[in-house]
């Protein structure tokens, strides 16, 4: 009876300071911008170069839209909420940003171990590879990872904004993410944690296993190799993506 139907929520954001307010603008309206001009870069190359018409550079044009959407879904609002006083954000559109945010996060998580396999293939297997990342097996890994990522994120967010929220309105975050709004509800959330738990450890877990055991096959591979510019050309094939890798997981670890 106590229950009241939430409409708003309010994003605490990161700081009430006004001189932090417009550093921390100036910043990510920085980074926004690199982002968005970058990702544009690498999809309109790799589409009006004919030489990039390979699977390598399929996946990297589908990480550049991911990155794209990724961004798109967290900054615009974050940088209105830093330099505005009002930071409510609608029901409808706090359930729509955490259903892209999950969706956009999972499909990036399977994207980058779907490119580790692309380099194990290539470089374990070179004489097979067109045959078995041919078109219809890249295509099929691309749409079974958005499809599979948008599926299940679509399951947290109908289990998330079923709950009741009577505690607060009061994000405390700067955009909707489904820890801090799962402390807001009134109502048992242990099914929530535990859909959490089963569906992170299928998409990091797995994910990271997946990468680990291409890469440890490609870094065999790769030391047999006896001619060092043979080395260097297999390496430097798969060391971007590496580093990528390497940055997308330890920062979510820490978080």
């Amino acid at each position: 009876m106590n229950q009241t139907l939430v409409k708003t929520f309010i994003l605490i954001g990161l700081s009430n300071n006004p001189d932090w307010q417009l550093i921390l603008f100036f910043l990510f309206v920085f980074m926004y911008l690199v982002t968005l001009s970058g990702n544009f870069l690498i999809i309109i190359v790799v589409r009006f170069n004919s030489s990039l018409q390979t699977p390598m550079y399929f996946f990297l044009s589908n990480l550049a839209i991911i990155d794209l959407c990724f961004s798109t879904t967290i900054v615009p609002k974050l940088l209105k909420n830093t330099i505005s006083q009002d930071r409510t954000i609608s029901f409808l559109a706090c359930a729509t940003q955490m259903y892209f945010h999950l969706s956009l996060g999972s499909t990036e998580c399977l994207m980058l171990a779907v490119m580790a396999y692309d380099r194990y293939v290539a470089i374990c297997k070179p004489l097979h590879y067109k045959t078995i990342i041919d078109t219809r097996r890249r295509l099929g890994l691309a749409a079974g990872s958005w499809t599979l990522s948008f599926s299940f994120s679509m399951i947290h967010a109908v289990l998330t904004f079923r709950l009741s929220y009577c505690k607060s309105t009061q994000v405390n975050h700067y955009f909707c993410e489904m820890p801090p709004l799962l402390q807001l509800s009134c109502t048992d959330t242990w099914v929530n944690e535990l859909v959490l738990f089963i569906t992170g450890a299928f998409f990091t877990l797995c994910s990271f296993l997946l990468t680990l055991v291409s890469y440890i096959q490609i870094i065999s591979t790769i030391l047999k190799i006896h001619i060092t510019k043979g080395r260097l050309k297999a390496f430097s094939t798969c060391s971007s993506h590496l580093t990528v890798v390497s940055l997308y997981y330890c920062t979510l670890v820490f978080l």
